[in-house]
């Protein structure tokens, strides 16, 4: 399989972390939606990080589509998703917080970064930080005050997501968001970052 995509976006990165946990071979094309362009669209011609390509040479995108499809790819004891349906449900709402707070992350530093600050609109950008925060505020929250991970003895997908996200958000945006007002989602997010699948694949 060949994943596309700059592992600087937490949506790539949390496809590939995930194949490290379930043992997917893989290679990874570094490859800018940006930079690449052309490249990129003679893979997918929509230019979406990230792309997956199966080993049967179908093109995949979106990181949960890819990985509802991945999971099919493995034993169930090596899958992601709790299999309990309360459980599922709860890794659901994780995980969607996560992404919320990833997506909107993504908004405010190209705000930030890549519109000239005379043509930035304050109302929407307030508006996109308050829901950056709202989604943190709920992962706070649902990590809770323990040391082990969100469903047992070993992360899942609401796990890899949740640290990824945060990783990401924390890099590209130290002045907003500061590990101080969420200490054990910080804190979370090292003890996952210091694991094997994370360390060997660095946020670029």
């Amino acid at each position: 399989m060949r994943l596309i995509g700059m592992l600087d976006s937490p949506f790539v990165r949390r496809v590939a972390v995930s194949c490290k946990f379930m043992g997917l071979p893989f290679s990874h094309e570094s490859l800018s939606v940006f930079r690449d362009f052309d490249t990129f669209a003679s893979i997918n011609p929509a230019v979406k990080a990230p792309t997956l390509v199966t080993d049967d040479g179908v093109v995949l995108m979106d990181s949960s589509l890819i990985l509802d499809y991945l999971e099919r790819l493995v034993a169930p004891d090596l899958r992601l998703t709790p299999t309990d349906i309360g459980e599922y449900a709860r890794s659901l709402r994780i995980v969607g917080l996560a992404l919320v707070a990833a997506e909107k992350a993504v908004q405010v530093y190209y705000e930030l970064n890549k519109r000239p600050e005379e043509k930035r609109h304050q109302p929407w950008l307030d508006r996109v930080d308050g829901q950056l925060h709202a989604a943190y505020r709920a992962l706070e929250d649902e990590i809770g005050s323990g040391d082990g991970w969100l469903f047992g003895a070993k992360p899942l997908q609401a796990d890899i997501t949740t640290a990824v996200a945060w990783r990401f958000a924390k890099d590209a945006l130290p002045e907003f968001l500061h590990a101080d007002r969420y200490p054990r989602l910080a804190a979370f997010a090292e003890r996952a970052e210091a694991l094997p699948p994370f360390r060997d694949t660095p946020a670029e």
